[in-house]
């Protein structure tokens, strides 16, 4: 049976740090073949319901289900389904990009084209075997988009991936995600680039200090709707 998610309903999730509210009753849902623009300032709150959704953060309150044809999916089965890009690259440093996808195979003992891999997220073939710690700051990017993608995830979290890219690289990288959004992915960016959503992105949903303060879904929203609801909700 197939564990491939296609729908995940966030239901009045919130997180608490102390005494600090990162999250308030936040209830989204999000759907396979779709790419979520998750737009907001600093702070208020996209990476915390990015860790949520990665199952890295308890919620202190509230529940997502995880979906797959109509059937809910838990524990680890749900782990192997999602690949994370966060601000942290989580690659090893000594090793070169071909071993350190080599490593994450093995670990989740699953065989990988990774040639094949690095071509799509356009790491320089002269680079793959040179320690990655001597990869400038978007060929590490490249690398850790490289790593999320190695399961095949079905829900794909992204936290400023276009960061360290040049506008092309960044517009190339915007590009592939929208291929992968046409495979039937969950795509979920955090991004305060919407140039490279732009076109892609056809799920829009804003957070002010922890709260869900917009959302809406059409057709592919172009750079100009991108900035206007921006604009418009996140203040």
């Amino acid at each position: 049976m197939t564990t491939a998610l296609d729908l995940v309903e966030i239901k009045k999730v919130a997180k608490r740090y102390g005494s600090e509210r990162a999250l308030a009753g936040v209830t989204l849902e999000l759907r396979g073949g779709s790419m979520t623009a998750l737009l907001g300032h600093n702070g208020a709150g996209k990476t915390t319901l990015l860790g949520v959704l990665s199952t890295l953060v308890r919620p202190s309150s509230g529940q997502i289900a995880y979906r797959a044809a109509g059937k809910a999916v838990t524990g680890e089965s749900v782990r192997r389904e999602i690949g994370v890009l966060a601000h942290a690259s989580l690659c090893y440093g000594e090793l070169s990009a071909i071993e350190n996808l080599e490593l994450f195979a093995g670990l989740y003992e699953i065989e990988a084209d990774i040639p094949a891999l690095l071509d799509r997220v356009g790491l320089d073939k002269r680079a793959r075997t040179r320690e990655a710690r001597t990869y400038s700051r978007g060929m590490v990017q490249r690398l850790a988009l490289a790593r999320a993608l190695l399961t095949r995830p079905s829900l794909l979290l992204l936290d400023e991936p276009f960061t360290g890219l040049d506008r092309d690289g960044a517009l190339s990288l915007g590009e592939q995600l929208g291929q992968i959004k046409t495979e039937g992915t969950i795509v979920v960016v955090v991004t305060h680039d919407l140039e490279a959503i732009a076109g892609r992105a056809d799920h829009v949903a804003i957070l002010r200090r922890g709260s869900l303060v917009f959302e809406e879904r059409g057709d592919a929203y172009s750079y100009e709707a991108l900035k206007d609801v921006y604009h418009r909700h996140a203040n």
